[in-house]
């Protein structure tokens, strides 16, 4: 089972467009284990090895970085999300509202 889970975070976590972010809990949500957003959070942890899954574009729901520390170097995170024109300051995404996906929505 969680294996599975794990392959279908990465499908919907693929999905994310550019200059768009998501949260743990809409991943879990979407994929009806609402209260899974931590396991959503071990699955892109563990996603190292596969580089085409964009884990920087997930958030927490109130648009904090708190996966940043998954990333190599201190702010790679953040500049990567900031390369796609979304607006960082102090590990929290500003106006979370106009960058949100979600998956439940679009997919």
């Amino acid at each position: 089972m969680e294996q599975n889970f794990f392959k279908q975070v990465y499908k919907v976590t693929r999905c994310i467009p550019y200059g768009r972010v998501t949260t743990y809990g809409a991943i879990a949500k979407y994929l009806g284990a609402a209260k899974s957003a931590r396991m959503v959070g071990w699955a892109l942890n563990g996603n190292s090895e596969n580089e085409n899954v964009p884990a920087h574009r997930v958030v927490n729901r109130k648009g904090l970085l708190t996966g940043k520390h998954h990333f190599q170097g201190t702010n790679l995170m953040q500049q990567l999300l900031e390369s796609e024109g979304i607006i960082v300051k102090d590990n929290q995404i500003q106006n979370l509202e106009n960058y949100l996906w979600d998956p439940s929505k679009e997919l």
